[in-house]
């Protein structure tokens, strides 16, 4: 069963995600990278099968987007994470 990173993104998939267990929000974001490491890791092969005609030129270029959309969308929430511990660095207490 492949996971979608973008799937995981989304707010429904974990409606019973607490407030009160950074572990449980923790193992959410590793559940994410390792999605999108597995994205990344199928687009290559399936490049790899198309060059040796064993793939759809087509089902390549899809997955290729896919990918690619899955890898920003994990650069646009880390670049959030990172403006928003920087933002709290700046609160003064």
């Amino acid at each position: 069963m492949q996971i979608n990173p973008i799937q995981l993104m989304s707010p429904e998939v974990t409606p019973s995600m607490s407030k009160t267990n950074p572990s449980q929000f923790g193992s959410y974001l590793n559940e994410a990278m390792n999605a999108l490491n597995e994205t990344q890791q199928a687009t290559s092969q399936a490049r790899k099968d198309l060059a040796v005609g064993k793939a759809d030129l087509h089902q390549v270029m899809i997955q290729s987007e896919e990918s690619s959309i899955a890898m920003q969308l994990a650069i646009e929430v880390r670049n959030k994470a990172v403006e928003a511990y920087q933002e709290m660095m700046r609160m003064q207490v």
